[in-house]
């Protein structure tokens, strides 16, 4: 793995710099995601069509792991088949449950960046958050 510091470049750049934070007008499914043991909330709005995720975005607040990882995801979702997508978070929640492998990494992209959460139980919730909601929405 590339050193840490790389890693909290990504996300530090989407947690202050997130291209997919913002409201989406057309979106035709919007769904919610909590995590009430510390407050992370955000609605995930994507535009759905013929089986393709055509854009997506996300509004809401939480620690900067959630927001970070939310927008990662939507940079890898966004064009992808809903299959295609779910099979991202079926990796993405392998990822943090250690068993993926370096395919999975390289599939994952920036995303792999969350890969240490995995070693902070307290903040596992915060990073599957936007994946979670993404899964049972499309799933």
């Amino acid at each position: 793995m590339e050193n840490r510091s790389f890693y909290n470049e990504i996300l530090t750049e989407h947690n202050l710099r997130p291209a997919h934070k913002h409201d989406l007008a057309d979106a035709n499914l919007v769904l919610e995601g909590v995590n009430p043991s510390c407050g992370d909330h955000l609605w995930l709005k994507l535009k759905v069509e013929d089986g393709v995720i055509r854009d997506g975005a996300f509004v809401g607040e939480g620690c900067a792991i959630s927001q970070a990882s939310a927008d990662i995801m939507l940079d890898l979702v966004i064009g992808k088949e809903t299959e295609e997508a779910l099979e991202l978070a079926k990796r993405f929640f392998g990822m943090i449950q250690g068993t993926a492998t370096e395919m999975d990494l390289e599939e994952l992209e920036d995303a792999a960046a969350l890969q240490d959460v995995a070693h902070m139980p307290a903040r596992v919730k915060c990073a599957v958050l936007g994946w979670r909601t993404l899964e049972e929405g499309v799933g």
